[in-house]
């Protein structure tokens, strides 16, 4: 197997962006408005002007970056994979987390802040990995 990389410079460049550069205005309104969402996409993506400056990778980790947060596609992984397991809730009583609200809302939270990242942090390294 060839699977790309995770390095160092790529997991500084995903937290600088994220969460450095991150506003709370984009930060609150990157999952109800296309233009926060946007304006956080392009401020994320400049930490990786030191990782590559080829526009086609840059264009996929933006773009990857604005679908995931625009849509806030976390939840969406986090209610499917918990979709066959004894206890799952109906999408209706689960759409703020992907969790079911039984689910301790710091815990759930937590769980879909980690599944976001894991989500960018794998998008971009296919990026790196096989665009440059």
């Amino acid at each position: 197997w060839n699977l790309p990389m995770f390095t160092a410079d790529q997991l500084v460049a995903h937290a600088v962006g994220d969460y450095v550069l991150q506003s709370e205005w984009m930060a609150t309104e990157k999952t109800k408005r296309s233009l926060a969402a946007l304006v956080h996409c392009l401020v994320y993506t400049l930490p990786f002007l030191f990782l590559t400056q080829n526009p086609y990778t840059l264009a996929v980790i933006a773009g990857t970056h604005f679908v995931i947060d625009r849509w806030h596609l976390a939840r969406y992984v986090a209610w499917i994979k918990n979709r066959p397991w004894p206890g799952s809730a109906p999408w209706s009583e689960c759409r703020e987390t992907g969790f079911n609200p039984k689910t301790q809302p710091w815990l759930a939270g937590w769980l879909v802040i980690i599944i976001d990242n894991v989500m960018h942090v794998t998008t971009n390294a296919l990026a790196l990995h096989y665009l440059g």
